[in-house]
C-alpha cells in the first residue's frame, strides 16, 4: 500500500480531467479503482478458510474505509457464490473523490464517483468470479448528503455493454497518431490560395457573404471597391485577396490617400523626376511601379483630390504612368483595390468625386458589415486577440470572466475590430498573470456599454434606468405573491434551453451557469413539480428535451 495525501490525489484526478476529457479520464480512474479493488479480492479470499462467505466479502469493504476512500454502511447483500447469484447496496459516507470533484467542477447532474465504482466492480468480481456491475443511485457530486450504489450481475443491467467498454483499455497515443494522420491530409486536400490572414475570424452571415464575394474575386484582376466602417477591416480583406490571387508572389502595396498632403498624392502614386519641384532632389517611382505585377490598395480614396483622380483614371485605362517631371511612359500590370468609409455616390452628386473614376471602381463591391451586425463573431475574435497579446506580453491568462464575456458581446463597438483588437490587448496588459481578463481591465474610461437589445450597461455588467424597472416590477410580484421564485428560474431555466434548442451547454452559458449547474437546478426544479421531491429521477426528461 502506498499512503497519498487526498490533496494530491484530488489534485491528480483534476489535471486527468482536464488533460483527458471527462469521458476518457472516467474511464481511466474506473480501471485503476477496479484494479484495486481485485487486488483486495485475493486478500479476501485468504478469510474464506477461517470464517463464512458474507464476514469474506466485507473484508473489501473494511479495507476500503481503512485505506481512507469511503465510509461504506452495506443496506442489502444477498449472494451465492455457487450459483452466481448477487445483489447488493451500500452507503457511502464521506466520499473523497465526490467531494473534491465537487469542489473543483461544482454540482453535476451525473455521478462521479469513478474511482469507487471501479474499486467496488473490481472487489465483487474477482470475489464472485463472475462480472458484476455497481451504479451510483445517488451522488454527493450530485448535491446528495451521501453516496448510494447498486451492484448485480453485469448481464442483469440493460445497458452493460456500454460500461465493458469503460473497463476495456484505450491506446490514446494511437488515436493521437490517427488524427494527426487526418490532420496531415486535410491540410494536403486545401487549397493554397485559400489561405487567410490569422485576424480573418468569423461565421455571421454576413462576414461569410462578404468573404465569398472576395474569393470568387481573387481569380480575376478585377478592380475591386470594398465600402465598410472605420476599423471593419478593409485592408485585412486586401491582403486575404493578395494572398488568394495568383499575385499572391509579387508586392502588395498599401496607400492611405487621407493621411498625404493633396500637393503631394500625384508624387506618391505615380513617381517624381528629379528637380520635377522644389525639394525633389532624386528620381523615385510611385506606389504604382512599386506594385508591379501585384496589388495596390488605395485606402480612404474618397479624399483623393480631383486632379489625382482625373490621372488615376487614365492609368487604369490605359495601364501605363507617367512620373512627375517626365515625358516618358512606363507600363504597369497592377490590380486595384479601392477602400473607403464615405459614400462614394454621394460624393459625385455633390461633385467632389469623378463619376467616371467611380464607375471604374465600382467593378466589384463588397460591403463589410460592421462589428455591431456580427454579434456572434465577437467571443472568437476575442478570444483570437486574447491568445495573439498574451504570447506578445509573455502571460498566461484564464480567459475572460463571465462579466467580461458579456461586456465583450454587449459593447456597440463604434470602432469596430479595430476598436475590439485595442480594447482586448488593453485588458491582456493590465489582467494579472495566471488570473482571468476583468471588465474594469477592458474598460477603464467607464465608457457606455449598450447590449443587443439597446438596453444600457454600466462597465461592470450593471443594469441602467430601463432594465433596473423591469427588474423591480418582477421584485414586486414575488413580494405581493403573484409569482414565487420557483415559478421564476423555472421558467428562466426552459426559456434559455428553448433559446438553445435543447442544448444544455448553451443554455447554461446563457445564464452564466456551467452545464452540470444548469441541469442540476432543472432537475431540482421539475422534482419539485412533479411531487417526487428534489431527488427525483428526471433524467429521462432531461434528455428527452434535449433531443427534441
Amino acid at each position: 500500500m502506498l499512503l497519498v495525501h487526498a490533496e494530491a490525489q484530488a489534485a491528480l484526478r483534476k489535471e486527468l480531467i482536464d488533460t483527458l476529457g471527462m469521458a476518457r479520464a472516467r474511464g481511466l480512474l474506473l480501471r485503476m479503482g477496479f484494479a484495486s479493488g481485485a487486488r483486495d479480492a485475493e486478500l479476501a479470499q485468504t478469510r474464506i478458510r477461517t470464517g463464512d462467505d458474507l464476514a469474506a466479502f466485507m473484508t473489501g469493504p473494511q479495507l476500503h474505509a481503512l485505506e481512507g476512500i469511503v465510509g461504506v454502511i452495506p443496506l442489502q447483500l444477498e449472494f451465492d457464490r455457487a450459483a452466481g447469484t448477487f445483489n447488493a447496496e451500500f452507503r457511502w459516507i464521506n466520499s473523497w473523490e465526490g467531494q473534491s470533484h465537487k469542489r473543483h467542477f461544482g454540482t453535476c447532474s451525473e455521478p462521479v464517483c469513478w474511482t469507487q465504482i471501479g474499486y467496488a466492480c473490481g472487489y465483487s468480481t474477482a470475489f464472485m468470479g463472475r462480472p458484476i456491475l455497481y451504479k451510483e443511485a445517488e451522488c454527493a457530486g450530485m448535491g446528495a448528503e451521501h453516496c448510494h450504489i447498486v451492484g448485480k450481475p453485469a448481464e442483469e443491467w440493460p445497458d452493460a455493454e456500454e460500461y465493458r467498454r469503460l473497463f476495456a483499455p484505450e491506446s490514446i497515443a494511437e488515436q493521437l497518431i490517427d488524427l494527426q494522420a487526418q490532420v496531415e491530409q486535410l491540410r494536403s486536400t486545401i487549397d493554397e490560395r485559400a489561405r487567410l490572414p490569422g485576424d480573418m475570424i468569423g461565421d455571421s452571415p454576413g462576414f461569410r457573404f462578404a468573404l465569398s464575394l472576395l474569393q470568387q474575386a481573387a481569380g480575376s484582376s478585377i478592380a475591386i471597391l470594398l465600402l465598410g466602417e472605420t476599423g471593419v477591416g478593409k485592408e485585412l480583406f486586401t491582403r486575404a485577396l493578395h494572398e488568394m490571387s495568383a499575385r499572391r508572389d509579387r508586392p502588395l502595396v498599401a496607400i492611405n490617400c487621407a493621411a498625404i498632403p493633396h500637393d503631394l498624392v500625384e508624387a506618391e502614386l505615380f513617381g517624381v523626376e528629379k528637380g520635377a519641384y522644389t525639394g525633389a532632389l532624386a528620381a523615385r517611382p510611385g506606389r504604382f511601379e512599386r506594385a508591379n505585377g501585384g496589388t495596390l490598395f488605395l485606402d480612404e480614396i474618397g479624399d483623393l483630390p480631383l486632379t489625382a483622380q482625373s490621372k488615376l483614371l487614365r492609368v487604369l485605362q490605359e495601364g501605363e504612368v507617367e512620373r512627375l517631371g517626365d515625358d516618358k511612359t512606363r507600363r504597369i500590370d497592377v490590380r486595384l483595390v479601392a477602400a473607403t468609409n464615405a459614400s462614394l455616390a454621394q460624393l459625385v452628386k455633390e461633385g467632389r468625386f469623378r463619376a467616371d473614376l467611380y464607375y471604374r471602381l465600382n467593378a466589384f463591391q463588397i460591403d463589410i458589415p460592421p462589428l455591431r451586425q456580427r454579434r456572434e463573431d465577437i467571443s472568437p475574435l476575442a478570444k483570437h486577440f486574447l491568445r495573439k497579446y498574451a504570447a506578445i506580453n509573455g502571460k498566461k491568462l484564464l480567459g475572460f470572466s463571465d462579466k467580461a464575456k458579456k461586456a465583450l458581446v454587449g459593447h456597440a463597438w463604434p470602432g469596430n475590430i479595430r476598436e475590439l483588437q485595442n480594447t482586448v490587448e488593453r485588458g491582456v496588459i493590465l489582467a494579472p498573470n495566471g488570473g482571468r481578463v476583468e471588465v474594469d481591465h477592458l474598460f477603464l474610461s467607464g465608457a457606455h456599454i449598450e447590449d443587443e437589445d439597446g438596453f444600457g450597461l454600466g462597465p461592470n455588467g450593471k443594469i441602467d434606468t430601463e432594465q433596473d424597472s423591469l427588474a423591480r416590477s418582477l421584485c414586486s410580484a414575488v413580494c405581493d405573491g403573484a409569482l414565487t421564485l420557483e415559478q421564476i428560474e423555472t421558467t428562466l431555466l426552459e426559456t434559455a434551453l428553448d433559446k438553445a434548442r435543447g442544448n444544455l451547454s448553451s443554455a447554461a452559458r446563457m445564464l452564466g451557469l456551467t452545464r452540470p449547474q444548469f441541469a442540476y437546478r432543472l432537475k431540482r426544479l421539475r422534482g419539485e413539480e412533479s411531487g417526487a421531491g428534489p431527488g427525483a429521477d428526471v433524467t429521462d426528461t432531461l434528455s428527452g428535451r434535449a433531443h427534441a
